[in-house]
């Protein structure tokens, strides 16, 4: 995962990123986009492969960050509570927790143990803009 800031994202259509509210934030589901263009389109199992998409959960986790960091600017702490990887899949493919690692791995690398939150990976049909995942997280600032 990349150690350069990530850009706040901007949202697809009419919602917000993130809301803050009492402590927590709520991002909406960020895919694996850099400059608001997708770096991967496709249906894991078929178009795109285990290790594409757990590179690609990074880089949605690291939006979905991102996100929380845009709304909670001077965070003293940040520590996620709740992640959910949904994942577009071919009816056949079952790792699904080995695409989450990837989102996991990037926020544990930007935040430490910190950074590990409880988790749900979902198999899917589709999403947004054909991509593979999406990623959306809660997290407690202060």
């Amino acid at each position: 995962m990349s150690t350069d800031p990530v850009a706040e994202p901007v949202p697809q259509g009419e919602y917000r990123p993130a809301v803050l509210h009492e402590g927590i934030v709520y991002t909406a589901g960020m895919t694996p986009r850099r400059g608001g263009e997708l770096v991967l389109r496709g249906v894991v199992g078929a178009s795109v492969s285990a290790q594409e998409a757990y590179t690609a959960a990074g880089i949605a986790a690291e939006n979905a960050l991102a996100a929380v960091r845009s709304v909670a600017p001077g965070a003293a702490a940040i520590r996620c509570l709740r992640m959910t990887v949904y994942i577009a899949c071919a009816a056949t493919f079952h790792e699904l927790s080995a695409v989450a690692d990837g989102a996991s791995a990037a926020l544990r690398a930007a935040l430490g143990d910190c950074g590990l939150p409880a988790r749900a990976a979902i198999g899917v049909q589709s999403l947004p803009s054909g991509a593979p995942l999406e990623v959306d997280l809660i997290a407690a600032v202060r």
